[in-house]
């Protein structure tokens, strides 16, 4: 695209934007507009109600081409993590891309404009070049270390990229030897082929990790231009794989939405299935790139700018209204008010306790994973980048009887019903929480952040000696999530070495807060669904049997709050199972009340209801201050 704009500024002196743009518009959009609108109803048939509700944003930023901020936003929410990947979460890279199309041709015309009575245009504009892509990998190396999560998403942290291209397009390499020209060539598709079978989950990106697989295509092409008739471009110059770079625009549109809704039909697939379900998608692709995407490309009608790009607002168009319409096809479930719910206790209820059916619930289904604590909402709960808790007190502040609530997100999920013990019993109620930072007292790996989570240190022990030395509290309340990835050192270490870890510091942190003189409980981590309750929920109130979760599916993890309870003398250890299982079985939905939010999360509605019992299980420790 750098060498087309240096073309035309070469030969004409400046650059038609309007030419530019109905180009982009002519081959790009059309097949958007029939991929959204194919996935849109693809998610009205083989969605969940739930489901159907998430995709709705995404559909709308993805025709918008801003789908990649609205994930970069939602990967800052630690709490919007489930089970379903959208049908459209592929189509953040050709946002990136439409919003490059976008800005490119301005800042390459502009830089002419401004250095034209100083240098060529070809040295305007690779002087230019250079310094986006020197400015934003190194942005993108700082964010990605700071939060990779969200740099992986962020158009600044990605414009690097796009800049490696235009430096290609303005350094002549048409005089490589021969030998120079094999060297770039093997060197760069093995630098591919590393990037493929090295990376995962854990691996920096993207930067700087990415620089493998972006200078090794530089290379490949770099080559291919000098030495056309090298070994390694005859083999990517065959039939296949010229027929497999025509159509891989729209197999690229299609791949992903293939993907999901194959896994909504069947569940997960393995990766055999998955490349069966990839090769399927290439069906589509071949016609869409016949009936679609060429037609509208070499049309003689659309040969005016004016035409192509008022093709591309229809086009965004046709691609939102099935978005905006998809939320009038979700039914919802009748919400059921407070004094209409059971909850918890309905498990004592005999043969009736693991609830077959439902015609109206709390919370509806839809807005279960928003279903938050009041500390939670009120800005109470310290999020990843926080290294420090807020000045957060319920229940009575003057009271002389104080209470803390310390560990991470699945500690925070109980304080609703602390509050209310708190107001019957006239407590001071201190809410220490933060995402993702369990209490035992070594360092953890965040998955998100692709790194060592330093904030969760810092923020640990700086509670801890808020704790002792600030708070000073009669009672203690601990828990947390069990299946963390600690860290040893500068190094991931392995899930069986994790909970070796945890125990041991879980031992230390229970140990510490014991020598505060206060009274220490840890709660037992809850169940761990293998599924997306409320979107079971929602698909199928009348067979909630299906959405239940096998007891020793939902405990299958290492246990780590309560072997360090009882390494720890006098420390309490309540065990809530009873309150979230029954005959081996958890169910989705106990008394009317959806029991879980997002993923392994309980909603607060839930432990609301749990109020009487946890009163009296810490009546019954001897753990009431």
């Amino acid at each position: 695209m750098t060498r087309l704009i240096l073309g035309e500024i070469e030969a004409t002196g400046s650059l038609s934007l309007s030419r530019f743009y109905a180009r982009r518009a002519r081959r790009l959009l059309p097949a958007v507009a029939v991929v959204l609108a194919a996935v849109a109803l693809g998610s009205w048939v083989l969605l969940s109600p739930v489901e159907r509700d998430a995709v709705t944003p995404d559909l709308i930023a993805s025709a918008l081409y801003v789908v990649n901020w609205w994930l970069a936003g939602q990967a800052v929410d630690y709490f919007e993590t489930g089970f379903q990947a959208s049908p459209v979460q592929h189509f953040w890279t050709l946002a990136v891309e439409e919003q490059f199309y976008l800005v490119w041709p301005l800042l390459l015309l502009g830089a002419v404009w401004a250095m034209r009575r100083m240098l060529t245009s070809r040295r305007a504009l690779l002087a230019v070049v250079l310094g986006v892509g020197v400015l934003s990998l190194a942005y993108s190396i700082v964010a990605t270390l700071q939060a990779a999560d969200t740099a992986y998403f962020n158009t600044f942290s990605r414009g690097w990229e796009f800049a490696a291209g235009g430096v290609l397009a303005l350094i002549p390499h048409g005089g490589l030897s021969r030998r120079v020209a094999a060297t770039l060539a093997w060197g760069g598709l093995a630098a591919i082929g590393a990037a493929v079978l090295l990376f995962d989950e854990q691996t920096l990106f993207p930067a700087p990790w990415a620089l493998l697989p972006v200078l090794g295509t530089a290379a490949v092409i770099a080559a291919g231009t000098a030495a056309p008739n090298l070994l390694p471009q005859q083999l990517l110059s065959t039939p296949f794989m010229r027929h497999c770079g025509r159509v891989s625009y729209s197999w690229y549109l299609w791949h992903w939405p293939a993907l999901v809704f194959a896994a909504a039909v069947f569940g997960d697939l393995t990766p055999a299935q998955g490349l069966v379900v990839v090769a399927g998608a290439w069906v589509l692709a071949v016609v869409t790139y016949h009936v679609v995407e060429e037609p509208f490309r070499r049309s003689p009608v659309f040969r005016k700018p004016r035409r192509s790009l008022a093709l591309g607002a229809a086009c965004t168009v046709i691609a939102a209204i099935p978005a905006i319409l998809l939320p009038l096809t979700i039914p919802s479930l009748p919400t059921k008010s407070e004094d209409q719910i059971t909850g918890a206790p309905a498990l004592s209820q005999g043969d009736e306790a693991v609830q077959q059916s439902v015609q109206a619930v709390r919370p509806e289904p839809r807005t279960a994973p928003q279903d938050w604590p009041r500390n939670y909402n009120d800005g109470c709960h310290a999020d990843r980048p926080e290294t420090a808790s807020g000045e957060c007190v319920y229940g009575n502040p003057n009271s002389d009887r104080t209470v803390v609530l310390f560990g991470d997100s699945h500690a925070m999920q109980y304080f609703p019903a602390l509050e209310n013990i708190a107001q019957e019993r006239d407590w001071r109620l201190v809410p220490l929480t933060k995402s993702g930072c369990a209490p035992p007292d070594v360092s953890l790996y965040n998955d998100a952040l692709r790194r060592y989570y330093a904030e969760c240190d810092t923020w640990r022990q700086a509670t801890l000696d808020r704790i002792k030395e600030q708070e000073k509290p009669d009672l203690v309340i601990t828990g947390g999530r069990d299946t963390y990835a600690t860290m040893d050192g500068e190094d991931h270490v392995s899930a069986a070495e994790s909970t070796d870890t945890l125990r041991e510091g879980y031992v230390s942190t229970l140990e510490q807060l014991r020598d505060t003189g206060a009274r220490v409980v840890t709660i037992k981590d809850n169940p761990h669904p293998d599924k997306d309750i409320p979107s079971c929920v929602s698909g199928a109130p009348d067979s909630l049997e299906d959405c239940a979760v096998p007891q020793d599916v939902a405990y299958n993890y290492p246990h780590v709050a309560d072997h360090a309870a009882n390494e720890v003398r006098g420390v309490r250890l309540l065990d809530p199972t009873s309150m979230f299982c029954r005959d081996g079985t958890c169910p989705a939905v106990i008394g009317d009340v959806v029991v879980y939010g997002v993923t392994t999360h309980l909603t607060a509605t839930y432990v609301e209801t749990l109020t009487p019992w946890l009163d009296n299980q810490l009546a019954s420790l001897s753990a009431l201050p």
